[in-house]
Formats: structure tokens, C-alpha cells, sequence
């Protein structure tokens, strides 16, 4: 028997999405046998980058869509573990999956959609237009139907603000000054995308990680927003002029801000005013750099480089 053959069998759904390619990529590379749910539109394109970029990695391709329940059961059906992708716009779309898992009786652990931030922990329910509701709304259901389940907390992906050093409507670090928002001594995280795979695909087989969230708090990830500005000084030689943004001003802002806008400034007073990232305390033994000290990982500061 091949090793590949006595590893879990993994479906990634969500799997043309930047996060879903990362995590078939870190599933295959990790040894699992792996099946992609693709939707058949893609197939009407056959040399569309994602399916190229999954069958040239090895991924095994299954036609099917949340929307379709016959193909969503097939494919679950085949596997051990499902990890799902899709954005947080689409979390309520898992509903059809998780009854799928619990039909098929076969699945030992489910992965949703979580990453992002804990919701359990944020402090801005009151503002932030239902979007962790979808996501509370489906790990109710999880745990309801008694689904084996891992929940991933990455908090932010390195795409996200952190191109702008967390700069709303910019695209690129700044180069002559900054916004500090509130004190700029809260610490938000972030973490590369494909490193969140990595450490999501480590849970796969890991007892110690069932029915338990793994946080992702990398050495070397976590930042206040002040740190971040005195690190990409110093990788450009040059002092930025600072604007500091109260968090009443901050708050004005919100309310006035167009979408997607006021998400972007939502999701920047949740972080690094409220401390949603980092207010509270976990356990050494749910943290993802602390069980799994062997992956490799992008840090802020090798992020930036590339941008300088």
C-alpha cells in the first residue's frame, strides 16, 4: 500500500478561490489524496487558470456545486475530511454541505468556512452588518448535528490591508504619511495565505485538534499598527509624517464611509482599536506556530520586503 493510499482522503469545496487553491495545494503536498469540487461553468473552460493550476497539482476534479445536493453528497461521500473555502458573503451556502456530511456518515472531520477572526471574541456585534452572524449561524449548526469539526482562526490574511499597511483606499505601503488609528499600540495579526493552509491541513489527522479551534498567532505576525510603521521605516530609510485618527473620529468615519469602505474601517476598529485579535488569552496547546513548530511561514517583515 502507497502512503498516499493509508492518509485521509480530503475534499476541498470553495476550491477555485485563493484560499481553497492553497489548500489543495498544501493537502496534496502533504501526501492526502484530494478532490476538488469545481462548478460546472469551469469546466466549460478547461484552460482557465484555477482548473489548470488544481489538475496540474494533482488535485482530482469532481463537477459539482453547493447548490446541487445529488453532486455535493457524491463527492462527500468519497471522502474523510472536507474543508470548506467559500467567502463569508456565501457561509449560510454550507448548510446544504453539513447535511451532506451528516447523510453520508463517513466524514471524520468537517473544516468550515471560520478562518478570519473568532466571532466568539469580537466586540463589535453591534456593527458589524451581520457579517459574523453567518458564521455563528453555521457553527451552531456543526455542533447541533454533532459533526466532527476543526475551526481555523487566521484573524487577517496578508492580502488584506496589509499591501497598504492598513492605509484604506490605498494600494501600495505609504511613503510620506500614515494614519494611526487610536493609540496604535493594539495588536492585530496576520498570516500568508498559503501558510494558513499549511496549518489547517496539519489538523487533518491531529486527535489533539478535534471539536477544538486552532488559532494562528505566529512570532513575528503580530503587530500594533505603530510597530507596522517603525518597521516599514526603517526598511525604507525614511520617517512618515503620522496622522493619528481618534476613535471618535474613527467611529465618524464608519458611519459616513460608502461600502465596501466602512468594512475595511470596521474591520480596522476591530482590530487595532478594539483589540479583537489579541484582547484575549489562549492556550499554548491551540495555537498553531505551538503544535505544529515545523511549518514554515512568511513573516510581516518578509512580507514588506517584498514591497519595498
Amino acid at each position: 500500500m502507497s502512503e498516499e493510499a493509508g492518509r485521509s482522503r480530503v475534499l476541498v469545496v470553495g476550491a477555485t478561490g485563493r484560499l481553497g487553491g492553497s489548500l489543495v495545494h498544501a493537502s496534496i503536498a502533504a501526501g492526502h489524496p484530494t478532490f476538488a469540487l469545481v462548478r460546472p461553468h469551469h469546466f466549460a473552460l478547461p484552460d482557465s487558470a484555477p482548473l489548470k493550476s488544481l489538475a496540474a497539482a494533482g488535485a482530482m476534479l469532481l463537477k459539482g456545486s453547493l447548490e446541487d445536493y445529488p453532486s455535493l453528497l457524491e463527492a462527500v461521500r468519497q471522502v474523510d475530511v472536507v474543508i470548506c473555502a467559500v467567502p463569508t458573503k456565501h457561509a449560510l451556502e454550507q448548510k446544504p454541505l453539513i447535511r451532506a456530511i451528516k447523510e453520508s456518515a463517513c466524514v471524520k472531520r468537517f473544516i468550515p468556512a471560520e478562518f478570519g477572526v473568532d466571532h466568539t471574541k469580537i466586540q463589535i456585534c453591534d456593527m458589524d452588518h451581520g457579517f459574523y452572524e453567518k458564521k455563528a449561524e453555521i457553527r451552531r449548526l456543526i455542533e447541533s448535528e454533532d459533526i466532527p469539526h476543526t475551526y481555523v482562526y487566521c484573524n487577517f490574511l496578508m492580502r488584506y490591508l496589509l499591501p497598504s499597511l492598513v492605509q484604506p483606499g490605498l494600494d501600495a505601503p505609504p511613503r510620506d504619511e500614515v494614519m494611526i488609528f487610536g493609540g496604535g499600540n493594539t495588536k492585530g495579526i496576520f498570516v500568508e495565505e498559503s501558510d494558513v493552509a499549511k496549518f489547517t491541513v496539519c489538523t487533518i489527522e491531529d486527535p489533539r485538534t478535534i471539536n477544538k479551534s486552532l488559532f494562528l498567532r505566529p512570532p513575528g505576525n503580530v503587530y500594533s499598527l505603530n510597530e507596522l510603521v517603525g518597521l516599514w521605516e526603517t526598511k525604507i530609510n525614511k520617517h512618515l509624517k503620522k496622522i493619528h485618527i481618534t476613535e471618535e473620529q474613527l467611529l465618524k468615519n464608519i458611519h459616513d464611509a460608502p461600502f465596501p469602505l466602512k468594512m475595511d474601517l470596521i474591520f480596522i476598529y476591530s482590530a487595532f482599536v478594539k483589540g479583537d485579535h489579541t484582547h484575549f488569552e489562549i492556550d499554548s496547546r491551540t495555537e498553531g506556530t505551538q503544535l505544529y513548530p515545523s511549518v514554515k511561514y512568511t513573516t510581516v517583515s518578509e512580507y514588506l520586503d517584498t514591497l519595498v
